[in-house]
């Protein structure tokens, strides 16, 4: 903490709050001996988790020269690029030497059970390789949950989109119980409470998929048994009565918003020349053939959002 500038009277209260403390184990009516707790913070405190963002703060630093890395909480994840496989694979390497000796020289240790590596691929070039420490193999897996959406290896969100019909599925039968017993505005809200808010999360990353339109389906029949309407039955009336917006004029709306919202992760033409064209204001397209790249969000927002009218 005085690494951080926390001295004086916060750093004795901190330091009085951890120092001197024991715990034991109870296990039915037998208890281990009390045993002074030399490292690490009481579980279930309220301080425990500022304390432990505290104490990994500098992990980024160890490996940033390497890779990047994203810390949400005790979760970290690391991300290695680089176009040459054998350059990835020494990468990769010398990235897990760092780690495993920045856990050594903090205390810590690698829970290699609860570790996994996830290699982003395209069609045919994946690379053969596994990640050993010690002791262990890091398990390769081809999908993995994010921050709540499952990100697969080919980004192709087809198990985020399986996930998200299962959560849909069960909005619609409860919707269905309901709805005898509720107004139109209730249901409204109920919704926008357990099915907009389910189908809006992450549109921005799957809302293109080829896949979504599973969920464009499952959210046609929601709408038809909100109303009453029969399974053929055109529900293009609806969404406009309700004041819904269907999947892709969601998943537009979406991808707007965060264009707007994040102006500096884009170039547009007179970033890139100083040319003064017909297109000069537009965002500048990424030049690309990869579908996997043109469906993803910098391209498709670039793409959506030169589309806009002029006068918006």
């Amino acid at each position: 903490m005085k690494f951080y500038g926390i001295t004086g009277t916060a750093y004795n209260l901190m330091r009085s709050y951890l120092a001197n403390r024991y715990q034991r184990t109870r296990i039915n009516k037998l208890s281990s001996t009390w045993e002074c707790v030399n490292h690490g913070v009481s579980q279930g405190s309220v301080l425990g988790p500022l304390l432990f963002l505290i104490y990994i703060n500098d992990f980024p630093s160890a490996i940033n020269k390497l890779a990047s890395s994203v810390l949400f909480a005790d979760d970290t994840s690391i991300i290695i690029s680089n176009t040459n496989p054998e350059e990835f694979k020494n990468s990769t390497i010398l990235v897990m030497n760092e780690i495993i000796e920045w856990f050594q020289s903090n205390l810590l240790s690698l829970n290699c059970n609860k570790t996994t590596f996830l290699q982003f691929l395209t069609k045919k070039n994946e690379i053969a390789f596994q990640i050993t420490t010690t002791n262990s193999i890091i398990t390769s897996i081809n999908s993995t949950k994010f921050w709540g959406i499952l990100i697969d290896s080919t980004l192709s969100w087809s198990d985020h989109i399986v996930s998200l019909t299962s959560k849909l599925n069960k909005a619609c039968y409860a919707i269905q119980m309901v709805k005898s017993c509720m107004s139109l505005d209730v249901l409204r809200m109920i919704y926008f409470s357990y099915v907009h808010s389910v189908i809006a999360y992450g549109i921005i990353f799957c809302g293109n998929s080829h896949s979504s339109t599973t969920i464009f389906k499952i959210q046609k029949r929601i709408i038809r048994v909100t109303n009453n309407f029969g399974r053929r039955d055109s529900c293009r009336k609806l969404f406009k009565e309700l004041k819904i917006l269907p999947l892709a004029s969601q998943y537009i709306f979406s991808i707007l918003v965060f264009v707007n919202k994040n102006r500096e992760l884009f170039l547009s033409n007179s970033d890139n020349h100083g040319i003064n064209t017909r297109y000069n204001q537009n965002l500048h397209m990424p030049s690309t053939k990869l579908t996997m790249v043109q469906k993803g969000v910098l391209f498709s927002g670039s793409r959506t959002y030169n589309c806009l009218p002029s006068r918006i």
